[in-house]
């Protein structure tokens, strides 16, 4: 475990860093709990449940919170995402966004978008900097990871079943090494380089895409002025350069309520104007007080901007955009918090896919509070 003095989330984002070398070989003692990446509904768009407690998801007859039941869906189970369809919001929740099933309607803010695209594995690692690694997408709705070197040190791992040992669709992570399962499986190593609690995982190379270069490389670097305008009353993100607009997506920010969930005043995530200070392609993600904290791995595109914890950042743990709900941070959509991070400077090299600006001249975030 880190000091204090290693951490960086807002309250504690973990500071250290896993590198290693990737190589080929065989590896008949790993024994993991074996994913069948085509097991799930055949469709284009896919959403997978995204809520943790048992029988809390219904699929109702119509799009309202009073229609009938008709089952409840099964933690991380995958429907077939038909269409989004407006319906009547449940007590206390704005959002009005329904998804349309085969079966019937489930509330979208706990209905994670996702697709199942499985991958042919690479062979071998491109070397870069004088070691071996890339970054990959999980492009499968979810996928099994078995545990390289026990026992497991973050809390989320003594907490969950290994069942649920899982990385989901969008979430982005290091692979540093290839080997072949007994049974005959590629595997990737998966060693988190920023925020790792030390832990190193096996999952099936077919989940992952690899990241290429080109896609981390910057979006109009020549344009001047640019600004990110977060409007936490009508809970969306504007990029200018100068007067222009050139990027809209509604977001999740903080709420106005303490750890606790306690009503206050001020805004979680802080209304002022900021700088854009340091940049990571992928970041765990660990702080908060005990029975309210949070520790996540793997979280995409980040983009820190206030203290050490405040961040845009990609989120696939829930739908419910255009609603604050967050400890602090701005949640965007995966595609959106990848555009942003490519937009916003300072920018950030392939390798290590972490840069920090003390001297504070990143991209410049407002985050307003209008009083219309």
């Amino acid at each position: 475990m880190p000091d204090k003095k290693d951490q960086i989330s807002r309250r504690s984002f973990l500071k250290n860093s896993l590198i290693g070398m990737g190589a080929l070989a065989v590896i008949p003692h790993i024994h993991l709990n074996r994913q069948n990446l085509i097991d799930w509904p055949q469709n284009e768009m896919l959403g997978r449940n995204s809520v943790y407690s048992p029988s809390s998801l219904p699929i109702r007859a119509l799009p309202d919170p009073d229609a009938s039941v008709i089952r409840y869906l099964q933690e991380d189970e995958v429907v077939i995402w038909q269409r989004e369809v407006i319906g009547k919001a449940p007590i206390g929740r704005p959002n009005r966004k329904w998804v349309e099933t085969p079966e019937g309607f489930v509330y979208a803010p706990s209905l994670q978008p996702v697709r199942n695209i499985p991958n042919e594995p690479l062979t071998t690692l491109p070397e870069a900097n004088g070691e071996r690694g890339i970054w990959v997408e999980v492009t499968v709705p979810h996928v099994n990871m078995e545990l390289a070197n026990p026992p497991a040190r973050a809390p989320w791992l003594n907490e969950a079943p290994q069942s649920l040992w899982r990385l989901y669709y969008s979430q982005v992570i290091w692979v540093d090494e290839i080997k072949t399962s007994g049974d005959g499986r590629v595997l990737y190593r998966l060693n988190e380089r920023y925020g790792s609690y030390g832990d190193i995982f096996y999952a099936d190379a077919s989940a992952f895409r690899m990241i290429t270069p080109e896609e981390i490389a910057p979006i109009h670097p020549e344009a001047v002025d640019k600004r990110i305008v977060v409007n936490v009353n009508q809970q969306n993100l504007i990029c200018y350069e100068g007067n222009n607009e050139v990027y809209f997506c509604q977001v999740a920010t903080g709420r106005k309520l303490d750890e606790s969930g306690i009503p206050v005043e001020t805004w979680a995530t802080p209304v002022g104007t900021h700088w854009v200070w340091r940049k990571l392609v992928s970041l765990h993600m660990s702080g908060g007080s005990t029975g309210a904290g949070w520790d996540t791995m793997g979280i995409g595109w980040t983009s820190l901007f206030v203290g050490e914890g405040v961040a845009i950042h990609a989120t696939f743990w829930h739908n419910d955009f255009g609603t604050p709900r967050s400890h602090g941070c701005v949640n965007v959509p995966a595609e959106d918090a990848k555009w942003i991070f490519r937009w916003t400077t300072p920018t950030v090299a392939y390798n290590p896919g972490d840069i920090t600006d003390n001297n504070y001249q990143g991209t410049r975030i407002e985050v307003i509070e209008p009083l219309y």
